[in-house]
């Protein structure tokens, strides 16, 4: 079930909807009052279904609603304001605040119970045309366009606590070569299995994106240049493992990938693309090389 998370500075109606949400399976993570709320809700993993009182010391839950709608990022946050004030007009100034619904206390469980089901769908349908917006139709993995969103993010974080960073891109080896020869549905299906193959090699936090063509890109949270070497050598030869049986005859098409990577340096005129610049160069290097191989440029 969900997780939700429900501010209120009320004693009675934060434990009252902590024991109603935790009874219907809900995960509840509680905020006394709007700041703290807040700051939850700038966490990572913050909730998406937010219960908000009106009336909170320090921050109250209009405040709230206007910093979630000017302020976090996506994923799509779904807000239910409760209050003990009705009228039109406070419902209007709710909605008018970013609040997707209005319950009056004291509430009715059951009218609470269909209108967070109607939150949930309403959430779980805008997470599944984010995940298509950030999605490559063809390999699977995430686009271009996200992945280098989720670059910056990544290389922000890396910066505030002081982690190193690699990044790498591959380009496999004579693409061209198998289109011509096996056509281009052989090929489509040669990138499906390569990024198949990494994406089934590499951690849960690290990320995967096509670049553009037959190149994809990678970022290793966390990994410094000696261990990013070891790191991606042997998804190199994951890709030199990979044998892609032709449905017609017993051809089998067999690949190979250059791979170049660079980590995020200490400097202050560091940037997202100076850190591709320097990956693109280092596989420019390996492919001059002789290709199949890895190469690091970090200057």
């Amino acid at each position: 079930m969900s997780r939700i998370l429900v501010a209120e500075d009320s004693n009675y109606y934060r434990r009252l909807l902590e024991d109603t949400l935790t009874g219907w399976g809900y995960e509840v993570v509680l905020a006394g009052d709007g700041a703290q709320a807040w700051e939850i809700l700038q966490r990572e993993d913050s909730p998406q279904l937010i219960i908000l009182d009106w009336l909170m010391p320090g921050m109250s839950g209009l405040e709230v609603c206007r910093a979630i709608r000017g302020k976090l990022p996506k994923p799509y946050r779904y807000i239910i304001l409760l209050s003990g004030m009705d009228g039109q007009e406070n419902v209007f100034h709710g909605l008018e605040a970013g609040a997707d619904d209005y319950i009056i206390k004291p509430f009715n469980p059951q009218e609470l119970k269909y209108r967070l089901r109607i939150g949930q769908r309403i959430i779980d349908y805008e997470n599944s045309l984010m995940r298509l917006a950030m999605t490559d139709p063809l390999a699977g993995i995430l686009n271009r366009w996200a992945f280098m969103e989720r670059l910056e993010s990544e290389i922000q974080r890396s910066r505030r606590f002081k982690l190193p960073l690699t990044l790498a891109i591959m380009d496999i080896d004579d693409f061209k070569r198998v289109n011509d020869v096996h056509g281009h549905q052989a090929g489509d299906r040669v990138i499906q299995r390569v990024a198949r193959e990494l994406s089934a090699n590499i951690r849960s936090y690290d990320f995967l994106g096509r670049y553009g063509g037959d190149e994809l890109i990678l970022c290793l949270p966390g990994v410094d240049q000696p261990q990013a070497q070891g790191i991606v050598e042997r998804l190199r030869r994951v890709v030199e493992s990979i044998r892609l049986d032709l449905d017609e005859g017993d051809e089998t098409i067999r690949v190979t990938a250059s791979f170049g990577f660079t980590g995020l340096l200490d400097c202050p005129d560091e940037s997202l693309d100076l850190m591709v610049k320097r990956a693109d160069e280092a596989l420019y290097l390996a492919k001059a090389r002789g290709k199949n191989r890895v190469c690091a440029v970090y200057e």
